[in-house]
């Protein structure tokens, strides 16, 4: 189905979201549409975020908004869903657009397998009325299943989408980019060699991949790094368990700009425990680039500034590669918290293959690795 004809049908005023590779034709047609405007479509931070925007935006317009977003994102929007939007609650009527990863039968990653599994189970759940969307699905039975919809909103109740892979088509091109200079994959390989044997923990996304990537060429083990695959946002608290528990041995943490926007909260948990054996390297380059290359806010945010008024003893931004080695290597030196932003350019190799280790083979390698420190 064309993502215009998918938009008229749903008829909404209002996009708020989290994007998603598999709704890339939507993010995509918003960006050209409405790029980012306050009055139709603002990319949150995470998915509890888009929900509760949806909901004021409900409360001062009286209209009905759509939040988008990968089905990993449902376990974030399990509260305001029901204590919130509820119709035993608020009653606030919201349309969700949501990818499926992982689809029972289609390949995926491992970290989406399971979340596949219980995609739709969990809506309904949630009381949300749901219907799949696939490459077959015509715009009649679209706009048959938007009048059945409309009713269920009119009584203050959630609908939902489930977005097939390939179902949405016909995207407008859009051109993702930035000033910076430095690319992501050699500022990792500028953190694998000043880290040495340390562990690393990285997040999410094309990071990860690269990481995995770099050990290949420098003939190095897998065992040194835990791949946060999932669980977006999350890797820097993963990090913080692991250095508090080996107060003597260094860990790094190899972020993102949108997973630390995702789950900003830890970083103030970070500064208040102050691990002395811990770097916190974040990599932004203003964008979810894994998932497509979307706009997150992080471009015109402090982040040096938030961290040190989250307690961060030390926190510095780098935009050269001269700049960004002596911070590692100060950072190495130094036992206080610390903070490395990297100002990073949008854009990764097309062959950027994917860990060829399973999640748990991974795991059960980094925790025996960590045995021996």
């Amino acid at each position: 189905m064309k993502v215009k004809n998918f938009v008229d049908i749903i008829g909404a005023e209002f996009y708020t979201g989290v994007p998603d590779s598999q709704l890339k034709a939507l993010c995509n047609y918003l960006m050209d549409t409405y790029g980012i405007d306050p009055k139709h479509h603002i990319i949150a931070a995470n998915e509890g975020n888009c929900t509760a925007l949806a909901a004021g935006y409900h409360l001062a317009t009286g209209k009905v908004p759509v939040v988008y977003m990968q089905n990993s994102g449902e376990g974030n929007v399990i509260n305001p869903v029901a204590s919130l939007l509820n119709d035993k609650v608020y009653a606030i009527p919201v349309i969700f657009v949501v990818g499926w990863r992982g689809e029972p039968g289609i390949h995926d990653e491992p970290q989406h397998i399971y979340q596949g599994e219980v995609t739709v189970k969990l809506l309904e759940d949630m009381d949300i009325k749901t219907f799949v969307i696939g490459k077959d699905t015509t715009e009649e039975e679209l706009t048959s299943v938007m009048n059945d919809f409309n009713k269920v909103l009119a009584q203050g109740k959630d609908v939902a989408f489930v977005i097939r892979k390939g179902a949405l088509s016909d995207a407008p091109d859009v051109e993702y980019k930035n000033d910076n200079q430095m690319v992501r994959e050699e500022i990792i390989q500028h953190i694998v060699k000043a880290s040495g044997e340390d562990p690393i923990v990285s997040t999410t996304g094309k990071a990860s991949r690269e990481l995995f990537e770099t050990r290949v060429a420098n003939g190095q083990s897998h065992k040194y790094d835990f791949l946060t695959v999932g669980s977006m946002g999350h890797s820097s608290s993963i990090a913080l368990g692991v250095a508090l528990n080996k107060p003597q041995q260094r860990i790094w943490c190899v972020d993102g700009d949108g997973a630390v926007l995702m789950h900003m909260g830890s970083m103030a948990v970070l500064g208040a425990n102050k691990p002395e054996n811990m770097v916190h390297v974040v990599i932004n380059n203003g964008a979810h680039e894994t998932v497509g290359g979307m706009p997150t806010v992080a471009a015109s945010i402090d982040v040096v500034a938030i961290a040190k008024a989250c307690g961060y003893p030390n926190a510095v931004s780098v935009d050269t590669f001269e700049a960004l080695d002596r911070e590692l290597e100060a950072a190495k030196t130094r036992h206080e918290l610390s903070l490395i932003e990297v100002k990073c350019s949008i854009g990764a190799r097309d062959d950027l293959g994917r860990p060829t280790t399973t999640a748990l083979e991974n795991k059960e390698n980094f925790m025996e690795y960590l045995k021996e420190l």
